[in-house]
């Protein structure tokens, strides 16, 4: 299918170029509002009607609530890469609509570096806060415990088995995480590009229409799955 990346393809990647494009719109829009929120009282007085600053901060806003709700008092620590990744899976989904327009996020590549960098941050948030304590989360029950040279240690019998299954279920989000964005965003382009084809004029546009509602819809669930993720990881293992 011809669309705007074909002329480079042969050099470049056509789901790197879209994803520089997204990176490139999402860098623009943090600009603009940047200048918007400098001017005097820019950060007080709200716009007028629906403009790109006034749909941000309800964006941001809402993820924000819900950062404090899912990640507890570290989650302005975390928020900034969950917000990020939010608004960029958001654009690649979005400019994936476009007729001759593919989204970054319709290319495994996309979908599994995003799982990827989801699986660092959130373990990374565990292993930073409890450091090897960590691991416990993975060790299943303490059965009893004993004091021995002035430590409570916790004997946890089914440790070896449990871990051989937690481990890789811990792993499995990762891919749970890029085969659900993938597939529904794929589908969704999918179909909207066969009744572009079939029928050019009118029926597009419904399609087009819930494809909005899926674009914001896959985007919010990745970063509330993240968002969810990094709060167990926060969470006091026991």
């Amino acid at each position: 299918m011809v669309n705007i990346y074909t002329p480079l393809e042969s050099t470049v990647p056509w789901v790197v170029q879209a994803a520089i494009l997204a990176g490139l719109l999402l860098l623009a829009a943090g600009m603009l509002i940047r200048h918007r929120l400098a001017v005097a009282h820019g950060g007080l007085v709200p716009d007028e009607g629906v403009t790109l600053r006034n749909c941000f901060e309800v964006i941001v806003e809402a993820l924000a609530n819900l950062a404090r709700d899912r990640m507890g008092e570290d989650w302005r620590k975390y928020f900034p890469i969950v917000g990020t990744m939010f608004v960029f899976i958001l654009i690649s989904n979005l400019i994936g609509l476009i007729p001759g327009v593919e989204g970054a996020t319709s290319d495994v590549n996309t979908t599994l570096a995003w799982a990827v960098i989801s699986w660092v941050v959130y373990t990374g948030a565990g292993i930073a806060k409890h450091k090897q304590r960590y691991l416990v989360k993975f060790m299943g029950p303490s059965f009893f415990e004993k004091q021995l040279f002035g430590r409570t240690v916790h004997f946890r019998l089914l440790a070896p088995l449990i871990l051989i299954i937690e481990l890789p279920l811990d792993a499995a989000r990762m891919g749970t995480l890029a085969v659900r964005l993938l597939a529904n965003m794929f589908a969704d382009h999918m179909v909207i590009a066969v009744w572009i084809t079939l029928v050019p004029i009118g029926v597009p546009a419904i399609f087009m229409g819930l494809g909005l509602i899926v674009s914001f819809l896959q985007a919010f669930i990745f970063a509330l799955l993240t968002m969810i993720y990094i709060g167990l990881a926060l969470e006091e293992p026991h």
